[in-house]
């Protein structure tokens, strides 16, 4: 399986924070933001999972570098085809207030399973962008 390099850029910032769930940041503000965020050791590994299924699963790590704490990142993964036509798009939570959020300067880890790419996937690295950003 060939790994590609990640790049990691503002895409669209979606959804309201709720009363005690943090403030969405303004899509400028995300997009100001977005460059304190960085993803680093990303890897993608291929498994079958015991019903006989795929299972796809990118790990890596997070790091916050600006002077804000964030209680939600996500992160917008793109499948492609060969002929690179999408696939699959899939928006998932890689900083989550129940595991205690992203303070500035930390990093953590993250894992992502995919279990539901079609078979058409050309098995590269998918396009990877942070999606939206709320912050403490």
């Amino acid at each position: 399986m060939r790994i590609l390099a990640v790049t990691a850029m503002l895409w669209a910032l979606a959804g309201c924070a709720g009363p005690g769930s943090g403030t969405a940041a303004s899509p400028e503000e995300a997009k100001a933001y977005v460059k304190n965020l960085g993803l680093s050791e990303v890897n993608m590994e291929a498994k079958e999972s015991f019903g006989g299924q795929q299972l796809v699963e990118i790990t890596g790590k997070i790091s916050n570098k600006g002077g804000k704490s964030l209680r939600k990142v996500e992160l917008t993964c793109v499948f492609h085809d060969p002929y690179n036509q999408v696939v699959l798009r899939e928006v998932v939570p890689i900083v989550r207030a129940d595991r205690g959020g992203l303070k500035q300067g930390e990093t953590k880890p993250f894992r992502l399973p995919f279990d539901t790419i079609p078979n058409s996937w050309n098995q590269a690295m998918p396009g990877m962008v942070i999606a939206g950003v709320v912050f403490e």
